[in-house]
């Protein structure tokens, strides 16, 4: 149950506010903001208050701060509170603080119908838009002129129905179903090579235009790679728990079906090595940097759009280097080595070497920066998982499918 919410720009200004159930000052925001201060990039995301609980989540450079009276399933407001946030970004393309001040009267609209009482009502995106229509030029003015409301006084179809997700009587002159599963590797090699730990974090996210009530049933080559899975609510679980067959009667447009975790059954394979030597001399001397950067089980796909991240130590002053391929910056007062190579195309490797400049005096005994890796692989899946077929029953017309399989960076850490 939801109390209040704040959203917070990143001055510590609460720049809106909504109540459900009760008005809580928004001085009970204080307690995030201390926590705030105390650990910028890493806010716990429940705060416990002598009176409150404070919940929060930061997304687009904005946080939102959930505050109930009483104990509630953190992982419940959790997920309400990205809901939101997609539910802005569906609406307004981005969920910012420009943005958000210039909609306020839709984004209080679309908090009314989300919640009701403290309790999640409306959240799927099919029936907000029928409950409010998203903003254009010409509709605002008309609201202006008229004194009217973007709200409709007419109930959505899909909200009193067993499939609430979706509206009736959708309609497409092109009938298509796409799907997209992107695969986020998170890892962390050591100084020698070696894997430390490796895990997939992956998701399926959906485009489905269809006319009618389409039944889908979507099958995978091998559906045994799933640790864990999280699905949209159309997806029959039983059906799932039985036969590792997704069935389900899509929401209209864009969605993710179903979240999933790969790791601890697989062996994940690593599609990037870095080969690092950083050597760094406290008697004034020049420091050397030496980075190669090549694919690894990649499958023959090309590794695209791949930037090294590097938080040198404090006693760097600055970097001289050369790159074969792509180009470099260095910020001094953040310390930040930023290498952006974009496409590697064997057989050339991509280099970056030269001097590094050290304080004079400075203690580098402890000086064990990490890399973080940035790479986007298209059309491949680096779990092995593949899509076997799609199935469509309760419609005559035979759609247009397709399935696009991008394999791209998560937290990837090299130490160096």
């Amino acid at each position: 149950m939801i109390h209040s919410l704040f959203i917070i720009n990143p001055s510590g200004d609460v720049f809106l506010e909504k109540h459900w159930r009760s008005v809580i000052p928004r001085s009970v925001c204080d307690y995030y903001l201390e926590a705030q201060r105390a650990s910028p990039n890493d806010v716990p995301p429940v705060l416990a208050a002598p009176h409150h609980y404070l919940i929060s989540i930061q997304r687009g450079g904005v946080a939102l701060v959930a505050v109930s009276k009483q104990e509630v399933a953190p992982l419940f407001v959790i997920e309400f509170l990205h809901r939101v946030v997609d539910t802005f970004q569906d609406y307004f393309s981005d969920c910012t603080e420009t943005i958000i001040k210039e909609n306020y009267v839709v984004v209080y609209e679309l908090l009314d119908e989300m919640l009701d009482n403290g309790f999640p009502l409306a959240t799927e995106s099919n029936i907000l838009k029928e409950l409010i229509k998203p903003p254009n030029i010409l509709r605002t003015i008309a609201n202006t002129v008229t004194g009217k409301s973007n709200v409709s006084s007419i109930l959505p179809s899909g909200q009193l129905s067993n499939v609430p997700w979706r509206r009736s009587g959708v309609k497409y002159a092109n009938n298509e179903a796409y799907f997209d599963v992107v695969e986020e590797v998170d890892a962390i090699i050591d100084k020698s090579g070696v894997t430390v730990s490796a895990e997939i974090q992956g998701y399926i996210d959906c485009c489905i235009k269809l006319s009618g009530m389409p039944d889908l049933t979507l099958t995978f080559v091998n559906p045994r790679l799933f640790d864990d899975v999280s699905f949209h609510p159309c997806v029959r679980f039983k059906r799932w728990e039985s036969e590792r067959i997704l069935s389900f009667i899509p929401p209209d447009g864009n969605f993710r079906l179903m979240s999933y975790h790969i790791g601890s059954q697989s062996v994940v394979a690593i599609p990037i090595y870095v080969r690092h030597n950083l050597t760094l001399r406290s008697n004034g001397d020049q420091g050397r940097l030496d980075l190669t950067v090549g694919p690894k089980q990649t499958m023959g796909r090309t590794l695209e759009n791949v930037a090294l991240e590097i938080c040198m130590p404090k006693c760097v002053l600055n970097c001289s280097l050369t790159a074969n391929q792509g180009k470099y910056s260095y910020d001094p007062v953040s310390k930040v080595l930023l290498w952006d190579i974009g496409k590697i195309e064997l057989p050339k490797l991509p280099n970056i070497r030269g001097s590094v400049s050290v304080a004079a005096g400075a203690d580098t005994s402890g000086a064990n920066p990490s890399i973080n890796v940035h790479f986007t692989i298209p059309q491949l899946a680096v779990s092995g998982l593949r899509v076997s077929r799609l199935d469509m029953y309760g419609a005559k017309y035979k759609p247009f499918k397709g399935v696009k399989y991008i394999t791209k960076a998560g937290k990837f850490h090299v130490r160096m």
